[in-house]
C-alpha cells in the first residue's frame, strides 16, 4: 500500500493521468452509437461506420440571422451544390488561410435535423480517441435540454461539472489551467434567461451563482477566458448570443446533392429499390428539396421502401404531408405488434401526442420536461409508454444530468402531428385550437362560430398566425394543416383515426384567401410559403399561369400583379433548372420606376441563389444597392458574376464591397461601367479586394472619374494572390502618375493579367513604365488597348522594344486616335517577327502616311497568317492600299475585318484590292471603304464580300 509520505507529484499525474483516460473513455463508449430515430438501445449502429461529412461553411460573424427556417432549407439544395471551401467539423477552432484571428467562441447554425448534434457527436468521439484536436485537454458536452433542469440551482462552474462528470471529483484538474472545450448543443432549447448585460461578473470557478449567470460570463470571457465555446443553434435562436461574443459562425447545410443519394444507397440494400425511391423524389422537386435534411431522407427512406417494395403505385407520396402521414400509419402498424397495445388505442395515443406537440410548438418549445406534459393532461407514465410505443416518434431520454427529458424525433414530426391534432380538434369537434391558446373567445363563442364553415374560417386565422410570426416557425405546420384538408389525405388516415371528411368547398375557399393574401405581402420568403400552401391544396393554378408566361418569353411585355411576382419567384426557385444566369431586363419592360423596385426587391430571392446576375442599365437606386449587398451577403459564396453597369444614380456602390472583402466570396466578374464610384467608393473596392484578392478575374471600372485612386489598386494587383486577368480602366481620368502605380504594381506580379484597357486616360510617356512590364517573359497580358491616350512617337518607340523582347503572347494591340505618325514603323519589326502572333492591330486616326504604311505591309507580307483584324481609318495613306493588295492576295492571309475608312484610298486602289480579294476570297469578311471617293469602282468589290 502506498504511504502518504510516499505520494509524490509523479504518482499524483499518473493517476491524473489514468482518471483522465477514463473520462475520455467515458465519452467514446457515450457518443459511439448513432440511434437513427429511435433511442432504442438495443439497435445501435456505429458513427464512424455510417458518418457522411456534411458540408459546412463560414458566415460573417455579424450576420447571425433570424430566417425562415423552411426557406432556408429550399435554399440549402442549391447552395450545397456549389464547390466551395468547405470546414470540416473538426477544423471548427482552427483559422482559414489568410485569418489572423483567434477562435475562442464558435457558433453552428442550422435548420431541425440538419446535423448539429451528430457533427458535435463526431468531434467529441475523434477526439476521446485520440484521432483529432489533441491540444484540447478536456471536452464538456453540456446540452441546453439537460441544462435546462438546473435553471433554479445555485452552484460554482466547478460544481455544475461534478453534477454532470463526476470523474472531475477524482481528477483534481484545474481546469483554469488546461486547455477546455466546453459544448452547448441545442441554443434553440435553451430555457434559461440569459442576461449579458448583467453587473453580475464572474472570475472563480469556484464562486457559486444560478446557472444562467455561470453560463453568460463563461460565454462573454469573464470566466476562464482561454476556454473555448462552441455553440449549435437552430437559425432562429441564433441571436440570442451578442455577436461580439462570437469569433466564427458556421452555417450546417445537410447533404448536397451525391451526399442524397449516396445516403439512400447505404440506408436500402436493394440498390435497384434504392434507385426507384431516388428517381421519385427528384422527380418531385418539393420532396428532393427536403431531402437535404438527414432526417427527412431516413424518413422518406423508411416510407418509399415499404411503399414501392410492395408495389403501391397508386399511394406514392407527392407532397410533404402525404409522406408524413404515410409515415404516421406505419409507426402506428409498428405499435399494434407489441405486447400492450391493447391498454391504449391508435387515436388516443395519436391525439394526445399531438396536443403536446401542438402546444409545445406555438411556445416554441422541441424539448419537454414533465411540467409540460402535465400541462396538455399526459402524466409522466402515459408518456414513457407512448415513447416505448412510438420510438421513431416521440422518445424519452436519459442524460449526463439524471432526469428524463421528452422530445419529438424531428421537428417536422412534431409540426405534423400538431397539425393532425388541430386538423381533427376542428373537424371533430368543432374546435378552434387557436381560440383556445390565445384565450380570445369564450368557448360558447367558439362553438357558434364554427357553425359556418368552421374548417375554412380555421385555414383563415392559421395562415395569418403564420405570416405574422417573426421567424416562421409555424410554415410547416400551415403547409402540414391545409395538406390535410384534402380527401386523399382524409382517407389515408382513415386507417388509423376516426375522422370526418371536410369539403372541396372549404379548401377552395382557403385557396382563395391564400392568394388575396399574397398581394398584400412584401416578403418574398413569406410568400413562397404560401405558394408551397397553394400546392399542398392541390392549386396549382397560379403557377402555372407563370409557368406558360416563363415559357412563352411574354413576360416582359405582361403587367404582373404583385402576387404573380411572388409566384414568379417560386416557380424559378423550385425549378429543377439550375439558376445560372438572372438577367432583370428580360423580366420588366419600361414599367414605371416604381414599379421596377417593387419587383427588384421581390427578385431578391432569385438574385441571391444566381451564379451570374444581370443588373444592366435598371436605374437601380441607393436603396436597392444596399438590399442587393445584403442578400447577397447572407450567401457570398455562390454568385460568380455580377454586372452593375450604367446604373449611374448609384453612388453608394461601395456598399457592395463589403461582400467582396468576404473570404467566402467567389466572385469572378464584377463590371461597373458609368456606375457614379468615387474616389471613395474605389478605395472601399480596393480595401475589399485586398482582404479577398484571390478570387476575381474580370474588373471594369470604365467611364468613372476615379484619378489618382488607382493607386490604391496597385497594392491588388501586387499581391502575389492575385489572379486579376482584365482590366478595364477606359475613361478613367488615369494620369501619368496612377499609370506609374499600375505599372510599377504589374512589374510585381506580371504573369496574370491577361486583357488591359487604358483607353481614353491622358497618361502620355508613362506609356513607357507600361513597355517594361510587356518586356517582362512572365508577361502574358493578350490585349493591349491605348486608345487616344495620348501617345507620342517616344512611347510607341518604347512600345516597340518591348514587344520585340517579348512578341509572343500579344493578341490584341489598339494605339487608336494617338498621334504617334511614321513612329507606328516600329512595329513593322515586331509584325514580322515569326514568334508574333498579334491578331488585332488597331491604329485609326495615328497620323499615319502612305510612307509610313510601306514597312507595316512589308511586315505583313513577311508574317501574313495570324493578323485577322487591321484597322487603319482616318488615315491619309492613298495609294499605298494597293501595298496592302499584296498582302490580301497571299493565300497565307488570314485578314477577316479590314477598315478604310477616310483614307483618301483612289479608284485605282479599289481595283487593286478587287483583284486581290478575286485571288484569295475566303478570308475577308468585312471592308470599310466609307469615306473614301471611289465613284464606279466599288462595283468591283460587290460581288465578293460584304462591305460598308
Amino acid at each position: 500500500m502506498i504511504q502518504p509520505q510516499d505520494f509524490n507529484e509523479s504518482m499524483y499525474l499518473g493517476i491524473r493521468y489514468e482518471v483522465l483516460n477514463m473520462f475520455k473513455f467515458s465519452l467514446m463508449k457515450k457518443f459511439e452509437c448513432l440511434y437513427e430515430g429511435t433511442a432504442t438501445h438495443g439497435n445501435p449502429t456505429l458513427l464512424n461506420r455510417i458518418y457522411t461529412g456534411l458540408y459546412m461553411t463560414e458566415i460573417e460573424s455579424g450576420e447571425i440571422t433570424n430566417e425562415h427556417e423552411v426557406r432556408e432549407i429550399e435554399t440549402q439544395s442549391r447552395r450545397a451544390a456549389i464547390a466551395d471551401t468547405a470546414i470540416k467539423c473538426n477544423d471548427i477552432f482552427r483559422s482559414l488561410p489568410r485569418q489572423d484571428k483567434a477562435i475562442r467562441t464558435a457558433l453552428t447554425k442550422g435548420v431541425a435535423g440538419i446535423g448539429k448534434t451528430v457533427s458535435v457527436q463526431k468531434f467529441i468521439l475523434d477526439w476521446a480517441e485520440g484521432k483529432e484536436n489533441q491540444d484540447i485537454q478536456l471536452i464538456f458536452p453540456l446540452p441546453f435540454r439537460e441544462i435546462n433542469l438546473l435553471k433554479d440551482k445555485t452552484l460554482s462552474l466547478s460544481d455544475l461539472l461534478c453534477v454532470f462528470f463526476p470523474e472531475m471529483k477524482e481528477m483534481k484538474m484545474p481546469i483554469n489551467e488546461c486547455k477546455v472545450l466546453f459544448i452547448f448543443d441545442g441554443l434553440d432549447e435553451c430555457r434559461l434567461s440569459l442576461e449579458y448585460q448583467s453587473d453580475v461578473r464572474l472570475y472563480d470557478v469556484n464562486e457559486s451563482a444560478s446557472v444562467d449567470m455561470l453560463l453568460t460570463n463563461l460565454i462573454v470571457g469573464n470566466l476562464l477566458p482561454s476556454a473555448l465555446i462552441w455553440i449549435t443553434s437552430r437559425p432562429a435562436a441564433a441571436d440570442l448570443v451578442p455577436s461580439e461574443c462570437v469569433h466564427r459562425v458556421t452555417e450546417l447545410r445537410g447533404f448536397n446533392e451525391p451526399q442524397k443519394q449516396e445516403y439512400f444507397k447505404k440506408r436500402i440494400s436493394d440498390q435497384g429499390l434504392a434507385d426507384r425511391i431516388i428517381s421519385h423524389l427528384k422527380s418531385t422537386r418539393s420532396l428532393y428539396i427536403m431531402c437535404h435534411i438527414p432526417v427527412f431522407c431516413w424518413i422518406s427512406a423508411t416510407v418509399l421502401e415499404k411503399i414501392l417494395s410492395q408495389a403501391e403505385s397508386g399511394e406514392i407520396p407527392k407532397t410533404i404531408t402525404e409522406m408524413y402521414s404515410h409515415f404516421l400509419i406505419f409507426q402506428t402498424n409498428i405499435k399494434h405488434e407489441k405486447d400492450y397495445e391493447k391498454n391504449m388505442t391508435s387515436e388516443d395515443m395519436i391525439l394526445k401526442l399531438g396536443k403536446v406537440a401542438f402546444q409545445q410548438l406555438v411556445k416554441g418549445n422541441v424539448i419537454f420536461y414533465e411540467e409540460d406534459l402535465r400541462e396538455c393532461g399526459i402524466d409522466v407514465t402515459e408518456a414513457s409508454v407512448y415513447s416505448g410505443l412510438c420510438t421513431q416518434i416521440f422518445r424519452e431520454e436519459m442524460g449526463l444530468y439524471q432526469a428524463n427529458v421528452f422530445c419529438f424525433v424531428h421537428l417536422s414530426i412534431q409540426e405534423h402531428l400538431a397539425a393532425l391534432y388541430v386538423h381533427l380538434s376542428c373537424t371533430n369537434n368543432s374546435i378552434n385550437v387557436f381560440d383556445q391558446i390565445h384565450q380570445q373567445r369564450p368557448l360558447s363563442e367558439v362553438f357558434n362560430w364554427f357553425e359556418n364553415d368552421s374548417l375554412s374560417n380555421l385555414h383563415q386565422r392559421a395562415v395569418d398566425e403564420a405570416v405574422q410570426s417573426k421567424n416562421g416557425h409555424l410554415d410547416l405546420f400551415l403547409r402540414f394543416l391545409l395538406g390535410l384538408s384534402l380527401e386523399s389525405h382524409q382517407i389515408l388516415l382513415q386507417r388509423i383515426i376516426t375522422l370526418k371528411r371536410s369539403s372541396s368547398e372549404s379548401n377552395k375557399k382557403t385557396a382563395e384567401y391564400i392568394k388575396k393574401k399574397l398581394r398584400t405581402i412584401d416578403s418574398s420568403e413569406k410568400s413562397i410559403n404560401l405558394f408551397h400552401c397553394l400546392n399542398e391544396l392541390g392549386d396549382c393554378s397560379l403557377m402555372e399561369e407563370i409557368q406558360h408566361y416563363l415559357k412563352s418569353g411574354r413576360i416582359k411585355e405582361t403587367k404582373l400583379f404583385s402576387s404573380q411576382w411572388s409566384a414568379v419567384v417560386f416557380v424559378l426557385l423550385t425549378s429543377e433548372d439550375k439558376l445560372d444566369t438572372f438577367d432583370f431586363n428580360t423580366f420588366i419592360g419600361e414599367n414605371s420606376k416604381t414599379e421596377r423596385l417593387e419587383v427588384f426587391l421581390k427578385m431578391l430571392p432569385v438574385i441571391k441563389e444566381s451564379r451570374s446576375v444581370q443588373l444592366w442599365d435598371c436605374d437601380l437606386t441607393n436603396e436597392d444597392c444596399a438590399a442587393l449587398a445584403s442578400a447577397l451577403r447572407s450567401n457570398p459564396s455562390h454568385l460568380r458574376q455580377l454586372d452593375l453597369s450604367w446604373n449611374k444614380t448609384l453612388n453608394s456602390v461601395n456598399m457592395l464591397f463589403t461582400v467582396l472583402g468576404d473570404i467566402h466570396c467567389k466572385l469572378e466578374i464584377l463590371r461597373l461601367r458609368y456606375c457614379g464610384v468615387t474616389d471613395e467608393g474605389f478605395a472601399a473596392l480596393a480595401s475589399a479586394l485586398r482582404s479577398n484578392p484571390s478570387h476575381l478575374r474580370d474588373l471594369d471600372l470604365s467611364l468613372n472619374k476615379i484619378g489618382y485612386s488607382i493607386k490604391l489598386l496597385s497594392g491588388v494587383l501586387e499581391d502575389p494572390h492575385c489572379k486579376l486577368e482584365k482590366l478595364w480602366l477606359w475613361d478613367c481620368g488615369v494620369t501619368d502618375e496612377g499609370c506609374a502605380a499600375l505599372a510599377s504594381a504589374l512589374r510585381s506580379n506580371p504573369s496574370h493579367l491577361r486583357d488591359l484597357d487604358l483607353s481614353e486616360n491622358k497618361i502620355g510617356n508613362s506609356v513607357k513604365l507600361l513597355a517594361a512590364v510587356l518586356e517582362d517573359p512572365h508577361c502574358k497580358l493578350k490585349k493591349l488597348r491605348l486608345r487616344h491616350c495620348g501617345l507620342t512617337d517616344e512611347g510607341c518607340a518604347a512600345l516597340a522594344s518591348a514587344l520585340k523582347s517579348n512578341p509572343s503572347h500579344l493578341r490584341e494591340l489598339d494605339l487608336s486616335v494617338n498621334k504617334i505618325g511614321n513612329s507606328v514603323n516600329q512595329l513593322s519589326v515586331v509584325l514580322e517577327d515569326p514568334h508574333c502572333k498579334l491578331e488585332i492591330l488597331r491604329l485609326s486616326y495615328c497620323g499615319l502616311t502612305g510612307e509610313g504604311c510601306a514597312p507595316l505591309v512589308s511586315a505583313l507580307r513577311s508574317n501574313p497568317s495570324h493578323l485577322r483584324q487591321l484597322h487603319l481609318s482616318k488615315n491619309k495613306i492613298g495609294n499605298s492600299v494597293n501595298m496592302l493588295s499584296a498582302v490580301l492576295e497571299d493565300p497565307h492571309c488570314k485578314l477577316e475585318e479590314l477598315w478604310l475608312y477616310s483614307c483618301g484610298v483612289t479608284d485605282e486602289s479599289c481595283a487593286a484590292l478587287a483583284s486581290a480579294l478575286k485571288s484569295n476570297p475566303s478570308h475577308l469578311r468585312d471592308l470599310n471603304l466609307s469615306g473614301n471617293k471611289l465613284g464606279k469602282s466599288v462595283e468591283l468589290l460587290k460581288d465578293d464580300l460584304h462591305y460598308i
